[in-house]
């Protein structure tokens, strides 16, 4: 009888294992290269969701429960291919939609490249660009006000004024010192918008359409609304183009849109101890706590129990979302009216939909 050596026991073991990982479609697939669709084309690949051994039956009994919820769009990638995209209603592949506070994350995401070509500093005081009396404050809490402050919503300025969304000095006061509270507020945020234009010498749609849209064949358009918020709008698969962006860590097939990899890290990961499910302008699954908007408490747990926990994602008003999971190589788009949550991020929704959609890719 041969004699057999348990050095060549284990590694036949580890081959087989090794296998079985390799074809199981619901087990982490990052170490499969992603697909990129060209510009200039409706050309996108797709898969099917009974190749990726999930429950064909449970997709198809989801768009009912989409459309009563509200839904006008919804596409999942997988790997960068496209398994699902449904339209409900009279909205189609060609309609244009807004992304509401989804558009944060593009925000978020363009200070990195202005940061990386050295037009700024996300350390920099916010009044080097905007000049000093760009909100009401004593100076000297003024000038404690960073670009970061503004990605990381740690301003302090008070988000409990009449208008939350006002841009002028007489609506930016003063709640906290810099850094010390985190709160939602959308008028901090807005500025960035002319930070990167002061910063550049560009308009702020010239310089997302050269940076970021026309690289991965993106639609869109940034437009102002009469308090000077800047809302994004485009058609769905321009949605899931940027998702794939986010996926595959700043680059667009092998062109990297943003290079600097310390910088798109800290999007994705808790910027602050205040709101550990908070990113540069980005929102954090799977953290221990969580804070929402409107809101000073913390509450336990993860934003989406349902959902893996290296969820990142763009969430807006009404519903509008864009969740990557790098762990399944997912990209999930829903554009639409409110679905009905109760809170704007991690929302009742969020949850529900995801409980669906873990019976569905068994992840």
């Amino acid at each position: 009888m041969k004699k057999i050596y348990p050095c060549v026991v284990i590694l036949a073991f580890i081959f087989v294992a090794s296998c079985k990982k390799s074809s199981d479609p619901n087990k982490s697939t990052t170490t499969q290269p992603l697909y990129f669709p060209p510009s200039g084309t409706t050309e996108w690949q797709t898969t099917t969701a009974a190749s990726l051994g999930w429950d064909n039956t449970a997709l198809s009994n989801l768009y009912p429960y989409l459309q009563s919820k509200g839904t006008k769009a919804f596409i999942i990638l997988k790997g960068g291919k496209i398994v699902t995209e449904k339209y409900f209603g009279t909205f189609t592949a060609d309609s244009l939609w807004y992304w509401a506070s989804a558009g944060k994350t593009m925000t978020g995401f363009l200070v990195g490249i202005a940061q990386q070509e050295g037009l700024l500093n996300i350390n920099d005081r916010t009044s080097k660009y905007l000049g000093t009396g760009w909100t009401s404050e004593p100076a000297d809490k003024e000038n404690l006000i960073t670009l970061k402050n503004q990605l990381t919503m740690t301003t302090g300025l008070d988000d409990g004024v009449a208008d939350p969304d006002c841009t002028l000095p007489g609506c930016l006061v003063f709640k906290a010192t810099a850094g010390t509270r985190w709160t939602y507020h959308n008028a901090a945020y807005t500025l960035l918008d002319a930070v990167v234009e002061k910063a550049s010498g560009l308009s702020y749609n010239a310089y997302f359409q050269q940076k970021i849209r026309d690289k991965i064949g993106m639609n869109g358009l940034w437009i102002k609304t009469p308090n000077s918020n800047n809302i994004f709008y485009s058609n769905p698969r321009s949605m899931a183009r940027f998702g794939l962006l986010l996926l595959n860590k700043g680059k667009w097939n092998t062109t990297a849109i943003l290079s600097d990899t310390n910088y798109f890290h800290s999007q994705v990961n808790t910027s602050q101890n205040i709101n550990l499910s908070y990113g540069y302008l980005t929102w954090l699954n799977g953290k221990s706590s969580n804070m929402l908007p409107q809101s000073q408490i913390v509450f336990p747990g993860a934003i989406i129990p349902n959902a893996p926990a290296d969820l990142f994602a763009a969430l807006g008003k009404n519903d509008q979302k864009i969740y990557v999971v790098p762990s399944q190589q997912l990209v999930i788009i829903r554009m639409g009216t409110t679905a009905g949550g109760v809170k704007p991020a991690g929302s009742d929704f969020d949850n529900e939909l995801w409980g669906k959609l873990k019976a569905i890719i068994k992840y």
